[in-house]
Protein backbone atom coordinates (compact mmCIF):
# COMPACT_ATOMS: atom_id res chain seq x y z
CA UNK A 1 0.00 0.00 0.00
CA UNK A 2 2.74 2.60 1.02
CA UNK A 3 2.20 5.39 3.43
CA UNK A 4 0.70 8.85 1.96
CA UNK A 5 0.35 10.51 4.90
CA UNK A 6 3.60 10.80 7.36
CA UNK A 7 2.79 12.70 10.61
CA UNK A 8 5.24 14.35 12.68
CA UNK A 9 3.51 15.98 15.56
CA UNK A 10 4.33 15.32 19.10
CA UNK A 11 1.72 13.75 20.88
CA UNK A 12 -1.29 15.83 22.36
CA UNK A 13 -1.52 17.73 18.90
CA UNK A 14 -5.03 16.14 17.90
CA UNK A 15 -3.13 12.41 16.66
CA UNK A 16 -5.86 10.44 17.74
CA UNK A 17 -8.43 12.74 15.92
CA UNK A 18 -6.23 12.48 12.94
CA UNK A 19 -5.65 8.94 12.90
CA UNK A 20 -9.76 8.69 12.51
CA UNK A 21 -10.06 11.16 10.09
CA UNK A 22 -7.37 10.19 7.89
CA UNK A 23 -8.64 6.35 8.12
CA UNK A 24 -11.99 7.76 6.84
CA UNK A 25 -10.48 9.39 3.65
CA UNK A 26 -7.79 7.04 2.75
CA UNK A 27 -10.25 3.89 3.75
CA UNK A 28 -7.12 2.54 5.54
CA UNK A 29 -5.79 1.68 8.94
CA UNK A 30 -3.45 4.83 10.28
CA UNK A 31 -0.33 3.65 12.59
CA UNK A 32 -0.77 5.29 16.04
CA UNK A 33 0.85 4.97 19.45
CA UNK A 34 -2.77 2.59 20.19
CA UNK A 35 -1.93 0.08 17.15
CA UNK A 36 1.08 -1.13 19.90
CA UNK A 37 -1.83 -2.27 22.16
CA UNK A 38 -3.36 -5.12 19.56
CA UNK A 39 0.61 -5.70 18.29
CA UNK A 40 3.13 -5.91 21.23
CA UNK A 41 5.55 -7.15 18.94
CA UNK A 42 6.16 -4.19 17.70
CA UNK A 43 7.76 -2.93 20.43
CA UNK A 44 10.61 -4.83 19.77
CA UNK A 45 10.95 -3.48 16.53
CA UNK A 46 10.74 0.22 17.49
CA UNK A 47 13.02 -0.54 20.30
CA UNK A 48 15.51 -1.04 17.67
CA UNK A 49 14.96 1.50 15.38
CA UNK A 50 15.46 3.89 18.43
CA UNK A 51 18.79 2.24 18.41
CA UNK A 52 19.63 2.96 14.57
CA UNK A 53 18.69 -0.78 12.92
CA UNK A 54 15.87 0.43 11.13
CA UNK A 55 13.56 -1.91 10.23
CA UNK A 56 12.39 -2.70 6.27
CA UNK A 57 9.43 0.06 6.37
CA UNK A 58 7.25 -1.08 3.05
CA UNK A 59 7.50 -4.46 4.57
CA UNK A 60 6.64 -3.03 8.02
CA UNK A 61 3.76 -0.79 7.60
CA UNK A 62 2.58 -2.12 4.53
CA UNK A 63 -1.39 -2.35 5.50
CA UNK A 64 -0.93 1.13 6.57
CA UNK A 65 -1.82 4.25 4.91
CA UNK A 66 -0.95 7.08 7.42
CA UNK A 67 0.96 7.06 10.88
CA UNK A 68 0.70 9.82 13.26
CA UNK A 69 2.03 10.26 17.07
CA UNK A 70 5.28 8.60 18.57
CA UNK A 71 6.45 6.29 17.38
CA UNK A 72 6.05 6.89 14.08
CA UNK A 73 6.28 10.65 14.30
CA UNK A 74 9.75 10.34 16.10
CA UNK A 75 11.12 8.48 12.74
CA UNK A 76 9.65 11.59 10.62
CA UNK A 77 13.48 11.63 8.48
CA UNK A 78 13.61 8.46 8.08
CA UNK A 79 9.87 7.46 6.78
CA UNK A 80 9.69 10.89 4.33
CA UNK A 81 12.77 9.87 2.72
CA UNK A 82 11.21 6.26 2.32
CA UNK A 83 8.15 7.45 1.27
CA UNK A 84 9.22 10.66 -1.16
CA UNK A 85 5.59 11.10 -2.20
CA UNK A 86 3.91 11.19 0.82
CA UNK A 87 2.85 14.55 2.88
CA UNK A 88 4.67 15.23 5.76
CA UNK A 89 1.73 16.40 8.24
CA UNK A 90 2.87 18.41 11.40
CA UNK A 91 0.39 18.56 13.65
CA UNK A 92 0.46 21.21 16.49
CA UNK A 93 -1.40 22.82 19.13
CA UNK A 94 -2.22 26.76 19.15
CA UNK A 95 0.14 27.51 21.44
CA UNK A 96 3.63 25.75 23.22
CA UNK A 97 1.72 26.85 26.46
CA UNK A 98 -1.70 24.90 25.57
CA UNK A 99 0.53 21.63 24.23
CA UNK A 100 2.37 21.79 27.51
CA UNK A 101 -0.49 21.90 29.53
CA UNK A 102 -2.52 18.78 28.19
CA UNK A 103 0.69 16.72 27.97
CA UNK A 104 1.52 17.65 31.63
CA UNK A 105 -1.83 15.89 32.09
CA UNK A 106 -1.58 13.12 30.54
CA UNK A 107 1.78 11.85 28.40
CA UNK A 108 4.23 13.51 31.01
CA UNK A 109 2.84 11.68 33.95
CA UNK A 110 3.30 8.35 32.09
CA UNK A 111 6.99 9.69 31.44
CA UNK A 112 7.38 10.89 34.75
CA UNK A 113 6.24 7.64 36.66
CA UNK A 114 8.42 5.42 33.63
CA UNK A 115 11.58 7.30 35.16
CA UNK A 116 11.01 7.13 38.73
CA UNK A 117 9.76 3.43 38.16
CA UNK A 118 6.57 4.65 40.77
CA UNK A 119 3.62 2.14 39.51
CA UNK A 120 0.88 0.51 40.61
CA UNK A 121 1.41 -2.99 40.33
CA UNK A 122 5.59 -2.89 39.39
CA UNK A 123 4.77 -2.42 36.10
CA UNK A 124 4.79 1.03 33.96
CA UNK A 125 1.75 1.62 31.95
CA UNK A 126 1.20 -0.02 28.64
CA UNK A 127 3.88 -2.70 29.48
CA UNK A 128 1.20 -4.63 32.27
CA UNK A 129 0.28 -7.19 29.93
CA UNK A 130 1.71 -9.36 27.29
CA UNK A 131 4.95 -11.80 27.61
CA UNK A 132 7.32 -10.56 29.47
CA UNK A 133 9.59 -10.30 26.60
CA UNK A 134 6.93 -8.14 25.05
CA UNK A 135 6.61 -6.00 27.82
CA UNK A 136 10.92 -5.90 28.39
CA UNK A 137 11.00 -4.42 24.64
CA UNK A 138 7.95 -2.05 25.09
CA UNK A 139 9.45 -0.61 29.04
CA UNK A 140 12.73 -0.26 26.68
CA UNK A 141 11.19 1.51 23.39
CA UNK A 142 9.59 3.79 25.68
CA UNK A 143 12.42 4.54 27.55
CA UNK A 144 14.19 5.38 24.31
CA UNK A 145 11.33 7.33 23.24
CA UNK A 146 10.76 9.91 26.71
CA UNK A 147 14.53 9.77 26.75
CA UNK A 148 15.32 11.02 23.55
CA UNK A 149 12.34 13.78 23.28
CA UNK A 150 13.11 14.92 26.60
CA UNK A 151 16.41 15.72 28.36
CA UNK A 152 14.20 16.00 31.77
CA UNK A 153 10.18 15.43 31.54
CA UNK A 154 9.91 17.20 34.98
CA UNK A 155 11.07 20.37 33.75
CA UNK A 156 8.49 22.56 31.82
CA UNK A 157 10.65 24.61 30.14
CA UNK A 158 13.12 22.28 28.72
CA UNK A 159 9.99 19.90 27.37
CA UNK A 160 8.65 23.10 25.71
CA UNK A 161 11.72 24.01 24.32
CA UNK A 162 12.02 20.71 22.80
CA UNK A 163 8.48 20.72 21.75
CA UNK A 164 9.12 24.14 19.84
CA UNK A 165 12.71 22.71 18.84
CA UNK A 166 10.89 19.70 16.97
CA UNK A 167 8.45 22.02 15.05
CA UNK A 168 11.16 24.06 14.22
CA UNK A 169 13.33 20.87 12.53
CA UNK A 170 10.33 19.94 10.67
CA UNK A 171 9.76 23.24 9.31
CA UNK A 172 13.34 23.73 7.83
CA UNK A 173 13.28 20.71 6.68
CA UNK A 174 10.65 19.24 4.83
CA UNK A 175 9.93 21.22 1.28
CA UNK A 176 6.64 23.41 1.20
CA UNK A 177 4.91 21.33 -1.09
CA UNK A 178 4.81 18.37 0.73
CA UNK A 179 4.44 19.87 4.21
CA UNK A 180 0.93 20.29 6.26
CA UNK A 181 0.90 22.12 9.43
CA UNK A 182 -2.17 21.30 11.02
CA UNK A 183 -3.86 22.03 14.49
CA UNK A 184 -6.79 20.41 15.86
CA UNK A 185 -9.28 23.29 15.20
CA UNK A 186 -8.74 23.02 11.44
CA UNK A 187 -10.43 20.16 10.73
CA UNK A 188 -11.20 18.49 7.04
CA UNK A 189 -10.59 21.38 4.89
CA UNK A 190 -6.60 21.51 4.84
CA UNK A 191 -6.56 17.67 4.87
CA UNK A 192 -8.60 16.68 2.28
CA UNK A 193 -7.19 19.58 0.00
CA UNK A 194 -3.34 18.90 0.63
CA UNK A 195 -5.12 14.77 -0.44
CA UNK A 196 -6.87 16.40 -3.07
CA UNK A 197 -9.77 14.59 -1.47
CA UNK A 198 -13.80 15.50 -1.31
CA UNK A 199 -14.61 16.88 2.27
CA UNK A 200 -16.64 14.45 4.23
CA UNK A 201 -20.54 15.74 4.85
CA UNK A 202 -19.88 15.07 8.58
CA UNK A 203 -18.34 16.53 11.65
CA UNK A 204 -14.60 16.11 12.20
CA UNK A 205 -13.38 13.54 14.84
CA UNK A 206 -12.53 15.32 17.95
CA UNK A 207 -11.30 12.19 20.52
CA UNK A 208 -9.17 11.57 23.45
CA UNK A 209 -10.00 14.61 25.73
CA UNK A 210 -7.12 14.40 28.35
CA UNK A 211 -9.41 13.26 31.23
CA UNK A 212 -10.39 10.16 29.16
CA UNK A 213 -6.42 9.30 28.86
CA UNK A 214 -5.39 10.18 32.09
CA UNK A 215 -8.05 7.39 32.93
CA UNK A 216 -6.34 4.68 30.57
CA UNK A 217 -2.72 5.37 31.83
CA UNK A 218 -4.04 5.00 35.60
CA UNK A 219 -6.21 1.84 34.34
CA UNK A 220 -2.92 0.03 32.68
CA UNK A 221 -0.79 1.29 35.10
CA UNK A 222 -2.65 -0.57 37.43
CA UNK A 223 -3.14 -3.79 35.62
Amino acid sequence: MGLRVIGAGFPRTGTTSLKAALERLLGAPCYHMRELFGRLDDAAVWRDAYAGVMPDWPRFLGEYAAGVDWPVSWFWRELSAAYPDALVLLSRRESSERWYRSMDQTVLEGARRLALGDFTGGRPPMVAHGTPEQARAMEEMMRAMFGGAFDDPLDRDKVIAAYERHLAEVRATVPAHRLLEWQPADGWQPLCAALGLPVPDEPFPHENTAAGMRDRINDLGAR
